[in-house]
């Protein structure tokens, strides 16, 4: 009888480990892991067209440092279109001087895997690289999530002398009024991390905003 208890005992036990590597195995879909990115390196910059688009120019951002795989982005723009000056006015670290908008202490995770906000109530993974279409991020403690919406595949999207391959994220605004905005969409790619942001008005237009990164993965 104690020997088939230990037995059983045994076989218990090896059934639970292989349980808890199973539930330790799952996927966090708000967690990212990885390598760091060089693009979240001190001195690693990012920046959009010089030329305006929907009155947003002169955009630049400057990793000012890197703490526990955390970067902290310093970051300026010109803006003149007043819609896009209120969406950021009430953003953590966002100083507005007329037309000219700053940011400090804006914290991001870069890996090899991907892009994690760590500012503000949009915080939350921005894109995984291995998503699928129809994964989903969730967003801080608001309820709402980011999707995949889109994952080509095949080198289609037009990257300054490029055409590369991406994965695109939506993600609707926090605020249920939307400030004109209906969605938002990210898009990434694996080697030049997030390479465009695109905005959608509720007028039906929209304008993408190209994203310049100096290192890569």
């Amino acid at each position: 009888m104690k020997k088939l208890f230990i037995l059983m005992l045994g076989i218990s036990m090896g059934l639970l480990s292989i349980s808890c590597e199973k539930l330790l195995d799952k996927d966090d879909p708000d967690e990212l892991k990885g390598d760091q990115s060089p693009m979240g390196e001190v001195g690693a910059t990012v920046s959009s067209s010089s030329v305006e688009i929907a009155g947003v120019s002169n955009f630049t951002a400057v990793v000012a440092e890197l703490d526990g795989g955390v970067s902290s982005y310093t970051a300026s723009a010109k803006v003149t279109n007043t819609l896009l000056k209120n969406m950021v006015a009430n953003f953590p670290g966002v100083t507005i001087n007329g037309d000219d908008v700053t940011i400090t202490g804006m914290k991001v995770q870069q890996t090899k895997e991907g892009i994690k906000s760590l500012t503000g109530p949009g915080a939350g993974v921005l894109v995984k690289y291995d998503s699928k279409v129809g994964d989903t991020y969730p967003i801080g403690d608001t309820g709402k999530e980011r999707k995949v919406v889109s994952k080509t595949g095949v080198d289609d999207y037009p990257y300054g002398i490029f055409l590369i391959k991406t994965i695109q994220v939506e993600m609707e605004p926090l605020d249920m009024k939307g400030g004109g905005v209906a969605k938002y969409t990210y898009i990434a790619n694996h080697r030049f991390g997030l390479v465009g942001v695109k905005v959608d008005f509720d007028d039906a237009t929209s304008v993408t905003f190209p994203v310049y990164s100096s290192s890569e993965n």
